[in-house]
Parts: C-alpha cells; structure tokens; sequence
C-alpha cells in the first residue's frame, strides 16, 4: 500500500522511525512527512501567517523510505504532503507511533491524531498510533500490530471514511491480551499551574496536572453502554481501536433543541 506517516513528536522521534522502517520492510510504498521538532498538544492548528518549508531527510530511515521535514503543525505536514509534496494520494495516513496515549478527551489536544484526522479531512482513511507511556521506549510491538493491522485494511478496506485511534498498552507482545473496538473515554486532568520566577525576575506559570482516567463518559451519546471504553482496556493490556470522524455535531443536543423557538422579536 502506499502509505503517508507523520506524527507531533518529531522527525528524529523513535517511534516514527519504528513504525516507518517497520512497514517499509514489509514491503509497503512508505513516505514520511512530520515536524522538524516536536510539536506535541498542538491539536489541529494549520499555520497560515508565515511560510511553511520542507526540506529532505536521508539516512535515519529505511533506504526506500521519502522523508521530508517540515517546519509546521503536524496538520501542516499532512495537508503539505497530500497537496504539494506527494505525485498522487496515499491509501492510508498514518500518524505516530506516539510517545504517551491519545485516549479519551486528550484527542481534542492531540497533534497526532490531528494529523491524522487531516488524512480523513482530505476523504482518506487514516490511522493514528499511540503507545500508552511517555518512558517506556519498546515501539516494536506497537509497530508490529500496525503491521498487522495495515495487511488487514488492504485485503478488507474499512467500510466508511474513518480515522482508528490505536492505543497500544506498554507492554510485551506476549503480554498483549487481545484487541478491543472501544468507544471515547474521559480522561481528564485537574489542571494545576506552578507559579515560578524567571530570573529576570518575571512571573511565568507552567501548566502541570493530575490526570482523572475514571469519569465516565456521558450517558446521552446514541452509544452502547455495552461497548468498552479505551480507558479501560488499556489497564487489562487490550490493544484499543476507537473509530473517530470530524463531525462534532451533538445528535441528541440537536434532537432536543429542535423543539425550541427562539423568537428574533
């Protein structure tokens, strides 16, 4: 398959070159698009004030792979690559593997399955890959199971225009109990800012927090109660695939505000 990687934690991050070298050597046409640093959180911010440049990257991945840095947004490296850098579209965009999970509410900030989600945006379908710790640095079985998972997708083709949130447990292969369909969790931080001094003697804050994983979410959603929660299946070492699309539209807001009359008078 032709396949577009890019991610948010950078060009030289481990676990892009893991994922790339990993499905090149599978034999899939692999060309690779991400940020020159590390541009986590971003979300799906798209520079648009100033130039956005790319410039060739040889050597650190597989010899059939392209490899372009970009200075931009990991929503930049996508739409640069699906529009200016790439002779025709891919199958498949593909995003991470990430360093630390995308589960829950963290999608909203997450700049990889932002770029990603570009993939979609653009009638692609995409992948985004996270391996649910920031320390833990073996992105083989990770690797591995998008492997699986990408010769699964060109025999059997997703049925509708769909981005899957993988998040991978941080564990052996061995260790990995099986692979759950999950629907979006809540995982929310109690956010704290730590008031410092810098030594100019300004104030400055940096955000810290405590993540809460056990709010449930929302009852209201038009979705089974009877479907696991990412969240959730991480802690029993499943492997979680959330499907995800761009429409935010609350159906069962807008179902209630229908009746309302709003009077312009």
């Amino acid at each position: 398959m032709r396949l577009l990687i890019s991610n948010d934690d950078g060009i030289f991050a481990l676990g892009v070159r893991t994922l790339a070298n990993c499905l090149a050597e599978a034999g899939h046409d692999v060309t690779v698009v991400c940020p020159d640093r590390e541009r986590s959180a971003t979300g799906h911010g798209l520079t648009l004030h100033q130039p956005i440049r790319a410039e060739i990257v040889e050597s650190i991945f597989h010899p059939a792979i392209k490899a372009w840095a970009c200075d931009g947004t990991p929503s930049d490296c996508v739409k640069l690559a699906l529009w200016a850098l790439l002779d025709s579209p891919p199958d498949l965009v593909l995003s991470g593997i990430n360093q630390g999970a995308n589960l829950g509410t963290e999608i909203l900030y997450s700049g990889t399955v932002s770029a990603a989600m570009e993939g979609v945006i653009e009638g692609i379908s995409s992948i985004a890959f996270s391996l649910t710790s920031h320390l833990y640095k073996d992105f083989q079985p990770a690797a591995k199971f998008a492997k699986i998972l990408v010769e699964q997708l060109a025999a059997k083709p997703l049925p509708d225009l769909m981005l899957l949130n993988v998040n991978v447990p941080a564990v052996q292969w061995s260790e990995i109990a099986g692979v759950t369909f999950t629907r979006q969790g809540v995982r929310r931080y109690v956010d704290v800012f730590d008031k410092r001094i810098d030594p100019r003697g300004k104030t400055y804050y940096w955000l810290t927090g405590e993540v809460l994983e056990d709010v449930e979410p929302p009852i209201n959603l038009n979705l089974s109660q009877n479907i696991p929660i990412d969240v959730h299946v991480i802690r029993k070492n499943h492997i979680s695939i959330t499907p995800l699309q761009y429409n935010l539209t609350y159906a069962t807001g807008l179902d209630k505000l229908s009746h309302w009359e709003i009077p312009l008078e």
